[in-house]
């Protein structure tokens, strides 16, 4: 009678496990961790915020706690369904910048609250239809010149007679029926994922040396001049509506594409030249960029910045305590421009460090989803967008504390604004999606086997 060694015995079949009956995955319970104490965080700020301006705990606070748990567990099912193997940190992150943001809103402007509110209820709806949209990042590479188009319309936008609608001297707001919004704030993100594409394509062209002059090699330079003619038009446009901080950030995010493209320190000399160029002719012919630079110099003139400073000296370490009267009650633009002089008055140098610490490590969770992410292409998006988040959080927040001019832009998720708001909520989606590549492919090399992007099953023994 025939035997059968262990060797020869037919390997056990192999069963197929549906996405709906798998586990959660470790990240999503620390995020789910995370969401959590973001969710008692914001609302034990509410409630000293109340007690400390009305001296008595606020009668709506397990609505508002409901609320915000609800929103931040619709957000985390769509992540246990969609990126099992996405960041952990970005979506908590973002949601306790929002938070804070909320809580300040509604301590200094209580009618726009319920605004904010709406456009956050809105903005997770863009995450998760992102998302659902967006199933593949390398897919977004198919639509670059599409997504150039639009941008280039989303940025005329606000010039058009009777659709750009003028406000404090900029041409940013469209207005549609009821709805005002910035379409710069979408027109960003296309530009980034354009930028992202032209450069993956063209990365040897743009950094390896392959016109002659005399006795050496150069780069040629000619893959170069279409992206440069549409990034001094969107340069120009901006200009032309009067926003120095978009147009910093745009140029900001263009170098740094360039170069992590290509790794070519000239390119960064170059872009340092043309700055410095830009900036001395923006001085003189623009009166934006004159004014910006006058309330620079001469901050104690301005009544908004120096205001913003006595707040800010007002606040001192632990600061002057939620809900109290300080400074910030009497600064223009409190809740949008200074949201960051708020925070630094009432919580003081340790709560405007835990926000500077909170923008520190979402943008290195971006990094590291563009260190792990699959393609070239997935890298420049994801480091494009935390450029994005991070410079638009970096100039706003120099500018009040007087070390670069002050632009004016909103200071992501915290700052009141709708278009912002929703349009940080899409960005963090996309970081996300190449998050979740890249963590799908850390585990399949753990493993040693491999899935194909979007298979509905694993392997279980």
């Amino acid at each position: 009678m025939a035997t059968t060694t262990a060797l020869e015995a037919p390997a056990s079949p192999v069963r197929r496990i549906p996405v709906w009956r798998r586990g959660p995955k470790p990240r999503r319970r620390t995020e789910l961790g995370l969401l959590v104490m973001v969710a008692a965080i914001t609302v034990a700020l509410y409630v000293v915020a109340e007690i400390g301006a009305k001296n008595k705990i606020p009668p709506h606070v397990g609505p508002i706690l409901a609320v915000i748990l609800g929103m931040a567990m619709v957000a985390h099912l769509a992540n246990r369904w969609l990126l099992p193997n996405a960041s952990a940190v970005i979506l908590p992150l973002a949601a306790l910048l929002n938070g804070i943001g909320y809580v300040v809103i509604v301590r200094w402007t209580p009618p726009a609250a319920k605004a904010q509110a709406t456009w956050a209820v809105v903005g997770i709806l863009c995450y998760i239809g992102t998302l659902l949209v967006v199933r593949r990042s390398r897919d977004l590479d198919r639509y670059r010149y599409l997504l150039l188009l639009v941008a280039g319309l989303l940025l005329v936008a606000p010039l058009v007679p009777h659709i750009g609608v003028p406000i404090n001297g900029t041409h940013l707001w469209v207005k549609l029926g009821p709805i005002e919004f910035q379409p710069v704030e979408i027109a960003k993100l296309l530009l980034v994922i354009f930028f992202a594409s032209y450069f993956a394509e063209n990365k040897e062209l743009l950094s390896i040396p392959t016109a002659r002059l005399g006795n050496r090699l150069f780069v040629d330079p000619r893959p170069l001049v279409p992206i440069l003619l549409f990034w001094a038009f969107a340069m120009g446009v901006i200009a032309l509506e009067n926003d120095v901080g978009f147009a910093m950030l745009i140029f900001t995010m263009f170098v740094v594409l360039l170069w992590i493209a290509t790794g070519r320190w000239a390119y960064i000399l170059l872009s340092v030249g043309l700055f410095v160029v830009g900036a001395i002719f923006a001085a003189h012919e623009f009166h934006q960029v004159q004014t910006r630079m006058n309330q620079w110099l001469h901050a104690a003139y301005n009544s908004q910045l120096g205001e913003g400073y006595f707040a800010l000296g007002h606040g001192g370490i632990v600061g002057s305590g939620l809900g109290t009267d300080g400074y910030a009650g009497y600064i223009f633009g409190i809740t949008s421009d200074m949201v960051f002089v708020a925070i630094a008055d009432e919580l003081g140098f340790v709560g405007a460090a835990a926000v500077v610490v909170a923008f520190v490590l979402l943008i290195g969770a971006g990094l590291r989803a563009a260190q792990a992410a699959r393609s070239d292409f997935s890298r420049l998006v994801a480091v494009g967008l935390t450029t994005v988040l991070g410079f638009q959080a970096f100039f706003i927040i120099a500018g009040v504390i007087r070390l670069l001019p002050f632009t004016g832009i909103t200071l992501p998720f915290v700052a009141y604004g709708g278009s912002s708001l929703v349009a940080n909520y899409v960005l963090i989606a996309l970081l996300m999606r190449v998050s979740e590549e890249g963590g799908s492919s850390t585990t399949e090399r753990a493993i040693g086997v491999s899935f194909p992007e979007g298979t509905p099953f694993i392997a279980a023994p």
